[in-house]
């Protein structure tokens, strides 16, 4: 077995110096390159004596299959009828230590990279031979001198290309031979093919990297903007937004909402983000959907026939109230709440209409008052005290008598959440006013149980605040006077 081995593999070796993989004296005019064994290796089960493709298998890691694939790709490449009859071989050197020599026609060489006709220009006019050095991917620069003796350079390339990847190699090389044909010819391929979001990535930063600009602004018209696209972005956010708030499919509603809600979480979250909705286009959204609330509720307090279909009035309430939680939301994230605080506390005429319209319609409007509470509550929202106080007494009492129907209408609505959110917001307010908060609470929790929410654990705090940790709000500068006296002394 081993000799059957040893000599199956001297035939692949003789195999390969024939097709140019290996250096022959007698048919490389460059200087040829010696490979130095690697440190001897001592396997524990048997001993294996190791052939020159057995050294550039463990040197590069490949696996049999992988080495199998890269000598057939390449043996097809040095069959390439285009450079029969050439004048000049070429040499690729790896920094494995992997060199294919191969033939190539001068004048083709000369004509269509830079590099080139450089080197032959410093060889003088009977150079015979160049080598490239020091290749990151030996089989990448042999193709790009197969593309150079290629009548349709962009046929062939089609041929040779098969995703992303294998184009900005390719685009690489191209650039660093200054084959600009070749340069030319990529960059018209990338634009025409798709990218994933990770092929983007690479392809911006190996153009970057290039420094191609005029040549590749083509492709990079794919992910860049002229600056009227900033001046628009606005009308595009805010066209998209009420095509939301206006859908007429639920299912369709909800999936964009949560589309939007991700990508402008994603904007907030993304300081090179230049373009994002503007504060101004989500208050503007915010009271038309405010009025549109108005109208609903009030259309819900009509009488006899002037009233809507029940079924209607509910979805639009429901609908609007939705709408409101959503813009909301997104002004919560993006840390613009705070304005839409004072907005809803004064939305005297909008309370007053809800206490006439059953509960059933009107539920979901509280769950608007519980989100500012909450946001309060967690920090993500800052409003002056007054504000604060403006707030719960415009709309504590329609959340307490609305907080029944939230918790069982809803599995959206979490319970301890909204309880913890209303007690911080509670807890926040001068002592006196948690008084009167608290001590309302105290007497309906009394009287509703379970349809209240229980927030004994402010009551608690406010307790200890007011009968046991007791604060002065005057300053005690009695130790202050001490310390006075004592240094005068």
């Amino acid at each position: 077995m081993g000799g059957e081995s040893a000599q199956k593999s001297t035939r692949e070796v003789s195999a390969m110096i024939k097709q140019g993989f290996i250096p022959d004296t007698t048919l490389s005019f460059s200087p040829s390159r010696t490979f130095s064994p690697p440190p001897s290796t001592t396997r524990p089960t048997h001993t294996h004596t190791q052939t020159l493709f057995d050294m550039m298998s463990e040197d590069n890691k490949f696996s049999d299959h992988k080495r199998r694939q890269m000598h057939d790709r390449l043996a097809g490449l040095l069959a390439e009828p285009a450079l029969r009859g050439g004048d000049v071989r070429v040499a690729v050197v790896g920094r494995d230590g992997l060199r294919v020599s191969m033939e190539a026609r001068k004048t083709v060489l000369a004509d269509k990279s830079r590099f080139f006709a450089e080197k032959f220009r410093c060889d003088g006019a009977f150079s015979h031979s160049v080598e490239i050095s020091d290749c990151d991917d030996v089989q990448v620069y042999v193709e790009a001198v197969v593309l150079m003796h290629c009548h349709d350079l962009k046929l062939r390339l089609r041929q040779m290309c098969q995703g992303v990847p294998k184009i900005l190699s390719l685009l690489k090389v191209s650039a660093a031979i200054m084959f600009d044909l070749g340069v030319l010819s990529c960059l018209e391929y990338l634009e025409t093919i798709p990218w994933t979001e990770d092929e983007q990535e690479e392809v911006m930063s190996q153009l970057e990297h290039l420094q191609l600009h005029d040549p590749a602004s083509e492709v990079l018209l794919r992910v860049s903007s002229d600056p009227s696209t900033a001046d628009s972005a606005d009308d595009i956010f805010l066209n998209l937004l009420s095509g939301v708030l206006q859908a007429k499919d639920d299912k369709a509603r909800r999936e964009m909402k949560a589309l939007l809600s991700r990508l402008f979480k994603e904007n907030a979250s993304n300081d090179s983000s230049i373009l994002d909705v503007s504060k101004d286009t989500l208050y503007h959204l915010c009271h038309k959907c405010i009025s549109s609330l108005l109208l609903c509720l009030s259309e819900a307090t009509l009488d006899g026939d002037e009233r809507p279909d029940r079924a209607v009035i509910m979805a639009d309430i429901t609908r609007e109230a939705d709408n409101i939680q959503w813009i909301v939301d997104i002004l919560i994230g993006k840390k613009m709440g705070d304005e839409f605080v004072k907005i809803w506390a004064d939305q005297k005429e909008l309370a007053a209409l809800h206490s006439k319209v059953p509960t059933v319609y009107r539920h979901e409007i509280s769950r608007i008052t519980a989100q500012l509470c909450i946001g309060i509550g967690r920090g993500h929202i800052l409003v002056p005290k007054e504000i604060r106080f403006s707030l719960l007494s415009t709309w504590l009492e329609a959340l307490y008598d609305d907080f029944g129907w939230m918790r069982r209408a809803s599995r959206a609505v979490d319970k301890k959440l909204v309880e913890d959110g209303l007690s911080q917001t509670i807890l926040t307010l001068p002592l006196l006013q948690q008084q009167t908060v608290l001590l309302n609470w105290f007497d309906r929790f009394l009287n509703k149980g379970d349809d209240c929410p229980n927030i004994q654990k402010a009551f608690e705090i406010w307790w200890r605040r007011a009968f046991i940790r007791q604060y002065s709000a005057e300053p005690d500068n009695s130790q202050l006077q001490i310390a006075l006296s004592d240094y005068r002394s």
